[in-house]
Parts: C-alpha cells; structure tokens; sequence
C-alpha cells in the first residue's frame, strides 16, 4: 500500500480509469457480436445500422486511447469486408 499522498490519489485515479476503460471494451465487444449476429442471420439492414454504431463505437475508444488507432481501424475494416460480402 502506497504511503505517499500522490500515491494513494492515483491508485485512486487508476482505479476509477480502469472501471471506466473495461465498460468502454465491454460496450464495444457487445456492439461487435451484434454486427456479427446480423452478419450471420443474413440481415443487411440491420447489419449496416450494426456496423455504423459498432464503427462509431471503435472510432470514440480509439480517440479515448482505451484501445489503440490501428486496432480500431483493423476491426473496421474486417466488418466492412463482411458487411459487403452480404451483398
């Protein structure tokens, strides 16, 4: 256990961006199955309004650093090859 004051505020800190950073993954990962759901089921609309929220999802805990830029684009980029192979 920190004994210093800065020390015990960032634990304190930490803990709250780690809560904070697992909702987000957790959020997106949901966003994801669904695209993938609608993917499987062979619904284009709905997988198309899936790949807007999930892509927006992506692009927002990119810009927050909670995953990193590449990541985010990789992902996207994978939907969109399955989401135009529906066509």
């Amino acid at each position: 256990m920190a004994n210093i004051k800065a020390a015990k505020k960032k634990i304190k800190v930490i803990g709250k961006k780690t809560a904070i950073n697992k909702s987000r993954k957790s959020a997106l990962k949901g966003a994801i199955k669904k695209f993938d759901e609608a993917v499987i089921l062979g619904d284009k609309e709905k997988a198309q309004e899936q790949f807007v929220k999930a892509q927006k999802m992506l692009k927002q805990t990119a810009t927050k650093s909670t995953i990193h830029a590449n990541t985010a684009a990789r992902k996207t980029s994978r939907m969109a090859k399955k989401l135009n192979t529906l066509a």
